[in-house]
């Protein structure tokens, strides 16, 4: 850690607002903890703070056309709340209000703070307590809280990530990037070029094609895919006999097991998965379409996270003719285009960088401890969702392989037990003590994604072994999480060090 020259907590103002837990973001996993610690934790005290002025988090942000979830909503929903969207891969939309009506129906909503945005979070373990320096508008606010629950995500909301491409100042057309998508953006009737590969792309692609005059995907590489039906029909069926609440619940666990098994299989030995998703994408395209450029990438399957295409709406776009695929490096922009490394050229009235996310962690807030900087660089995931080293603190990461909130679910929880389990035995403080001589190379969410290996200087790093390694296994951390002990021998408990915080 390093030395803070200034603790920004004794500035001379009149006493800030105290809570038992401060949770931060009202997105997926802000939401879940808050309903989590209604739950378990009852008698607890709790804000919600959010840097925007609306609930949900990247489904609140992200507005460009076709948005919907990569991964089902069987296990990207709560499984406190079913699920009764029709569709398994759904709209982001029908997402936000989904979120919205969760923090509407438990009261939630009534906890959260708006354009609250954390900029710094100091701990004393003097007073066993945080106090979050909070940008609201022009000035800065505290708030004080005995621990602290991060569901911020782990990407740049206010940025995303567009290379710097030559000649862009000279192009004349029209540059957005899907992160902050405009309304008022009209491409009926027009000639557009989406630069990416990723999960953001092909959602897009498809529906702007819809109406535009014709669209380009231009990828330097080619990303796995797999096509899915949008309606889960195992869903449909238990749906109709069975409550809607145990039909939920069956399809629920279907799908994690059928995720964890497949993955297995194909981390194990890829070369089939390999196949088979390519095989798929001919079967969808036909013969003739060449696959081995535009759809058959150099690495393993779930060495990146694989897409999904619903209803196969991607490749009919493409054998449609209102949408082509184009692997080739930009050469550089000109007045209007893109010139191409192979020599050819694309014409675009309308350029759509979906190159990427920014990660930044913990909303960008800067964490002391004592005093000393928090690097992020120099720490550890324990058990994917509290750091080494810092006290009184959770931290909702996702999957990899699987739905976001399977993970964030399971952290919640824990951190209940954690919280009540302190309050059983009178204790105020805790902390993941920081093994050294577990510290590995590879990056926490075991990917080799763009975003991921540019921020992996910043990053923590990935454990050799339990409790700090991130497994990504839905089973391995039901079993830690759920039903494993809370005091495990790595956690360090304490009790009040002064008699202001006994009292």
């Amino acid at each position: 850690r390093v030395p803070s020259t200034d603790n920004g907590v004794n500035s001379g103002e009149q006493a800030v607002e105290h809570f038992d837990v401060l949770i931060v973001g009202a997105g997926l996993s802000g939401i879940g903890a808050a309903w989590h610690l209604q739950d378990r934790c009852p008698g607890k005290s709790y804000a919600i703070l959010e840097a925007r002025s609306a609930i949900g988090g990247t489904w609140d942000l992200f507005r460009y056309p076709g948005i919907r979830s990569d991964s089902d909503m069987f296990t990207l929903g709560y499984k406190f709340k079913p699920w009764l969207g029709e569709k398994s891969v759904a709209d982001g939309q029908s997402i936000r209000e989904y979120i919205e009506e969760t923090a509407r129906e438990s009261g939630i909503d009534r906890h959260i703070r708006f354009d609250h945005r954390v900029v710094r979070a100091d701990w004393s373990s003097d007073d066993a307590r945080w106090t979050l320096t909070i940008r609201k508008g022009d000035k800065d606010v505290r708030l004080t809280a005995g621990y602290v629950i991060m569901g911020s995500g782990y990407y740049r909301y206010d940025a995303g990530y567009t290379p710097e491409f030559p000649g862009i100042a000279d192009y004349r057309g029209t540059v957005i990037h899907p992160q902050f998508w405009p309304e008022s953006l009209d491409y009926r009737g027009k000639r557009v070029v989406v630069i990416g590969s990723g999960a953001t792309a092909m959602t897009l692609v498809p529906s702007v094609a819809a109406t535009a005059a014709h669209v380009t995907m231009l990828q330097r590489s080619p990303t796995y895919v797999a096509t899915l039906p949008a309606v889960d029909p195992v869903a449909q069926k238990l749906r109709k006999v069975l409550p809607k609440r145990l039909a939920y619940t069956l399809v629920r666990a279907k799908n994690v097991v059928k995720s964890m098994v497949l993955f297995y299989l194909v981390r194990k030995n890829p070369g089939p998965a390999n196949k088979r998703l390519i095989g798929m994408v001919r079967d969808a395209l036909g013969p003739d379409y060449d696959v081995g450029t535009h759809f058959t990438p150099r690495y393993n399957v779930w060495d990146q996270r694989v897409c999904a295409i619903p209803d196969s709406d991607l490749f009919e776009a493409i054998k449609a003719g209102s949408v082509s695929v184009v692997t080739d490096t930009i050469e550089r922009f000109d007045v209007d285009g893109i010139a191409l490394t192979s020599g050819a050229r694309l014409d675009a009235e309308i350029v759509v960088t979906a190159t990427g996310l920014e990660m930044q962690l913990l909303g960008g807030a800067e964490l002391f401890v004592d005093g000393c900087k928090v690097e992020m660089a120099q720490t550890m995931f324990y058990k994917g969702m509290m750091l080494g080293d810092v006290p009184n603190l959770s931290y909702m990461v996702g999957y990899n392989n699987a739905s976001w909130t399977l993970k964030s679910d399971l952290s919640a929880e824990h951190t209940c037990r954690i919280l009540n389990y302190m309050d059983r035995r009178k204790l105020v403080q805790v902390v993941p003590r920081l093994d050294p001589t577990q510290v590995s190379d590879g990056n926490f969410f075991g990917l080799t994604s763009g975003y991921l290996d540019r921020a992996a200087a910043t990053a923590p790093k990935q454990g050799k072994r339990h409790p700090w390694r991130v497994h990504h296994n839905y089973a391995r951390d039901f079993a830690s999480l759920k039903l494993g002990k809370v005091d495990d021998g790595v956690l360090v408990f304490s009790g009040a060090k002064n008699t202001k915080q006994a009292a």
